[in-house]
C-alpha cells in the first residue's frame, strides 16, 4: 500500500512538474483541445488561431532542416488528399477534358507553374487578396472546367491559357493555408519548396489513381457519353453548388 502511495504521489509531482513547464500558450490550447475553454467573441478566436500559430512556430524554428521540409510537404500532400476537395475536382475535370496525354499533360504544367508562382509570391508577402474572393473563383473554376469538358469534344488550343489564370488563383488558395499554419522565419524557402512538391506529389496521386479506374475503357466509344460528361457534370454541380454557398452563405 506504502509503495502503491509513492508511485501515485512521484506521477503526481511530475504531471505537476510537466504542466507547470508549459507556457501560457500551449496550456491556452490544450484547455481548448479538451473543451475546457469556449470562445465567448471573435477576439478570443483571433487569440487562440494567433497562439496556435506561435506554438507551431516555436517548434518549427527548433526542428532539423530535414524534418521541417518532410512536414511541410506532408502537409502539402495532405492539402490535395485528403483535406482539398475542390482541388481534387479542379485536378480531375482537367483529366476528364482529354485522355490525350499530350493535352493533359499542357494543362498540368500550366496549373503547376502558375500556382507555384502564386504560392512563392503570396507565401513572401508580396501578393494578399482576401479569401473571400479567391475561395468563390476557385469554385468557380471549378464550374467552367467541367462544363468545359461536356461542350467541347477536344480540348481547345486556348484552354491551357485559361488553366494557367485559374492556377494562379488556386494557388492563393495554398498559400492562404501555409499562413493559417505559419511559415517559420528561418528557411522560408525551402519551406514553401516542400509545399509545393507535396502539392504535386498529390496531384500526381489523383491522376494516376483517376488513369487506373478508366485506362481499361479508354477508348470506347461509350466513354464520352457515360463516363466523360457524366462526371464532368457532377463536377459543375458541385462547384456551382461551392460557389453559392462561399458567396450567400
Amino acid at each position: 500500500m506504502k509503495l502503491y502511495s509513492s508511485v501515485i504521489f512521484i506521477f503526481f509531482f511530475i504531471s505537476t512538474q510537466l504542466i507547470c513547464a508549459h507556457n501560457p500558450d500551449e496550456l491556452i490550447i490544450v484547455e481548448i483541445e479538451q473543451g475546457e475553454l469556449n470562445f465567448q467573441n471573435q477576439e478570443m478566436t483571433e487569440e487562440y488561431r494567433a497562439a496556435l500559430k506561435r506554438q507551431r512556430k516555436r517548434r518549427l524554428a527548433a526542428m532539423p532542416v530535414q524534418e521541417k521540409f518532410f512536414i511541410f510537404m506532408k502537409a502539402g500532400v495532405e492539402h490535395i488528399v485528403p483535406k482539398g476537395l475542390d482541388h481534387i475536382l479542379f485536378v480531375l475535370g482537367l483529366f476528364f477534358s482529354s485522355l490525350v496525354l499530350k493535352s493533359l499533360l499542357w494543362q498540368i504544367t500550366a496549373f503547376t507553374l502558375a500556382h507555384t508562382i502564386t504560392l512563392g509570391l503570396a507565401g513572401l508577402g508580396i501578393v494578399q487578396i482576401p479569401s473571400e474572393i479567391v475561395e468563390p473563383i476557385i469554385a468557380l473554376s471549378i464550374v467552367w472546367i467541367a462544363v468545359e469538358n461536356c461542350v467541347f469534344k477536344q480540348t481547345s488550343k486556348w484552354r491551357p491559357f485559361v488553366v494557367f489564370g485559374f492556377g494562379l488563383l488556386h494557388g492563393l488558395g495554398f498559400a492562404a493555408v501555409l499562413t493559417q499554419y505559419g511559415l517559420p522565419e528561418g528557411g522560408l524557402i525551402p519551406s514553401l519548396l516542400a509545399f509545393n512538391i507535396g502539392v504535386e506529389l498529390g496531384q500526381l496521386l489523383v491522376l494516376v489513381s483517376a488513369t487506373v479506374l478508366v485506362w481499361s475503357v479508354r477508348k470506347k466509344k461509350w466513354y464520352r457519353k457515360a463516363i466523360q460528361i457524366p462526371a464532368s457534370v457532377g463536377i459543375a454541380l458541385v462547384g456551382l453548388f461551392w460557389f453559392i454557398e462561399r458567396v450567400f452563405m
